[in-house]
């Protein structure tokens, strides 16, 4: 995209905001601020008397999918809104205008190259709901199982792209101009987005990340996934099972219902770190509308969701570094949260880990023991962003769908039940995961992983020995005081070295195994939330070097 599109883009989103009355976002924004003489050249919004929160849903709507997916994000955060804008920005979560359906009915057609009702027994024009990127229109296989059809806007390729090289731009302005940028990234971040929007645009990516999801969640009582019908599924379509259920927002119709409300939160809780730590594979684009209810039985509702273009997965080394943190975090070792980041290059590694541990003990520890209903996480990252500053710590792009995730989960967990305790839910889900990676379970699958690799070694040992003594015997293997051989001779006894070494450790290894499985036992890890994920958004995770 040329600068000069880019320019003409930004002139747009300009007109769209004077339209509707919200010339304040843009005299607050430096980026935008000089192009404010175009103020006088836009026509005002025929009806300025329409509440603050639907001329900002209508603002994003009109602005396109990138915007209307900031929409979404903002509206599970209603502990940070006025609560009519709240209830405004909700509707972009499933209620977006959708497309007309003749001109799905006939995308469907062309895709197929054939009539729908030869590929569908039924198929509602009407649509089911519409989204920013796609629409679902219901319809019924030849069997007459009921399915959903989700179908991608048209066009919607090229809108995104157009948006995302906006986004480029402002983000090269920010790290030109902006002192925060070095710290923030905003480039990489970009980059980062960029890449999980336009994945989100392959529906054949979506339905194996469904098919995923399902396989990990097989038997579970906490989450159902839809059936993915595969024959039928295109790169801009798919069909899965229709699944009914709650919305999760309609709070009304969960208690009606008598739903166990408490219940409900506790297993969000434990979903979602199932989904980080033991699947290493978590939905992450989770906003109250893509999330359903199952009540057939009231005490033990059974979450349902859908939607799954945003996937998300961490590195071991991820991992291994949200759980520590984690752990420190319940356990209130602000030392350890310190000394982790400075070890781990976060921070410079002058750094006084007394200062470090002072800064985030300072923030964290006035919200230990305090349900949800009274934390204000807001105020805590402001804080800790502050924090940040001071110490130069790096916000890491890979981690931006955790952190888009943890927040949707805060949003949804003030929502269903803000009594629920998050560190009494959250700390010892973790400590067993932690347990489980660490102990036996965890030996016992670092010897099957490696077992190709030492036998290879104990298989070539004896050749290398043998051919040793035979030099020494032969008298070949001769000693020569000159650098070069004095060389040679160190790197041959290392390499003796490291042979016995590998066959020490193979014996061990295979008396170990044998012991260990014969011991073998261990929990299944169960999950906590989202609070210390607030802590981590700052502190971040050691980088690859």
């Amino acid at each position: 995209m040329s600068r000069g599109k880019t320019l003409l883009r930004l002139v747009s989103i300009q007109r769209v905001l004077v339209k509707y009355g919200l010339d304040d976002v843009i005299t607050a924004t430096h980026i935008l601020r000089p192009l404010r003489f175009f103020f006088y050249l836009f026509p005002r919004s025929a009806d300025r008397s329409d509440p603050l929160g639907k001329r900002i849903r209508l603002a994003l709507q009109e602005l396109g999918p990138i915007f209307v997916k900031f929409g979404q994000a903002v509206s599970t955060r209603r502990d940070l809104l006025p609560t009519d804008i709240a209830d405004e920005l909700a509707m972009l979560q499933d209620r977006v205008p959708p497309f007309p359906g003749e001109e799905a009915a006939s995308i469907l057609t062309g895709v197929y190259g054939k009539p729908l009702d030869e590929v569908f027994s039924r198929f509602d024009v009407e649509p089911l709901a519409a989204a920013s990127i796609a629409q679902v229109h219901s319809a019924a296989l030849p069997d007459g199982t009921e399915v959903i059809v989700k179908v991608l806007r048209p066009g919607v390729r090229a809108l995104i792209e157009r948006d995302i090289a906006v986004l480029h731009v402002i983000a090269q302005l920010a790290d030109r101009y902006w002192p925060g940028s070095r710290r923030l990234r905003p480039t990489e971040v970009v980059a980062e987005y960029e890449k999980t929007v336009l994945d989100e645009l392959d529906l054949m990516r979506e339905a194996a990340n469904t098919a995923q999801l399902k396989r990990n969640f097989r038997g579970s009582g906490l989450l159902y996934v839809p059936e993915i019908y595969w024959d039928f599924c295109r790169k801009g379509v798919m069909v899965q099972e229709r699944i009914y259920g709650i919305p999760i927002s309609d709070m009304a119709a969960l208690r009606a219902a008598g739903t166990n409300i408490r219940k409900l939160a506790e297993n969000g809780v434990e979903i979602f770190f199932t989904q980080v730590f033991r699947h290493n594979f978590f939905h992450a684009d989770m906003h109250p509308g893509n999330i359903f209810v199952q009540i057939d039985d009231p005490e033990n509702p059974k979450y349902a969701a859908v939607d799954f273009g945003i996937i998300g997965t961490l590195s071991p080394s991820d991992q291994r570094y949200l759980a520590e943190n984690f752990l420190a975090f319940f356990d209130r070792d602000y030392y350890k949260i310190a000394k982790l980041h400075i070890d781990s290059g976060w921070v410079p590694p002058e750094t006084r880990v007394d200062e470090l541990e002072t800064a985030v003990r300072t923030v964290c520890e006035p919200i230990f023991n305090k349900p949800l209903a009274e934390i204000s996480f807001a105020q805590v990252l402001i804080r800790l962003l502050e924090a940040a500053r001071r110490f130069n710590m790096e916000i890491q792009p890979q981690l931006i769908l955790l952190h888009k995730t943890l927040f949707n989960i805060e949003g949804l967990g003030r929502e269903l039940y803000p009594e629920l305790d998050l560190w009494r839910t959250a700390h010892p889900v973790l400590r067993r995961w932690m347990d489980e990676q660490v102990g036996g379970r965890a030996m016992i699958s670092s010897i099957r992983e490696n077992l190709p690799q030492l036998r290879d070694a104990l298989r070539e040992l004896p050749f290398a020995v043998r051919q040793l003594s035979e030099q020494a015997a032969d008298g070949r293997l001769k000693l020569r005081m000159d650098a070069p051989d004095l060389r040679s001779l160190r790197d041959q006894l290392r390499s003796q070295q490291r042979q016995r070494f590998v066959l020490g450790v193979g014996a061990t290894a295979f008396l170990s195994g044998t012991i260990l499985l014969a011991l073998e036992a261990s929990p299944w890890l169960g999950g906590p939330l989202l609070a210390a994920g607030v802590l981590f958004f700052v502190l971040g995770r050691p980088g690859s070097r």
